[in-house]
């Protein structure tokens, strides 16, 4: 969990993730989106990855990434827990 954590800290990360939320995107295709050089997009690929919640798959000289839905699914529901947020409470409200 705290890999999870660590990658999520990030808002370069959190942008990534945002980005993949929409469709499955080629490494270079999510560069576009930053000012960063390809070392450092890279680590924060790498970082995401470690952390299960993006995974790439390498396509000859290209690797899409995706984002794992399940386990940020999982971490939201343990931070709400951690939190004592009540997630019935929530849907009651509305």
């Amino acid at each position: 969990m705290q890999k999870t954590y660590k990658a999520l800290s990030d808002p370069t990360r959190r942008k990534i993730m945002q980005l993949l939320r929409e469709r499955d995107m080629s490494a270079g295709e999510l560069a576009e989106h930053f000012d960063s050089t390809k070392p450092t997009l890279s680590r924060h690929f790498s970082i995401l990855r470690e952390a299960d919640l993006i995974q790439g798959q390498k396509n000859g000289t290209t690797i899409t990434y995706r984002l794992n839905v399940s386990v940020l699914e999982e971490t939201l529901l343990s931070m709400m827990e951690m939190f004592k947020i009540d997630i019935e409470g929530l849907n009651d409200e509305q």
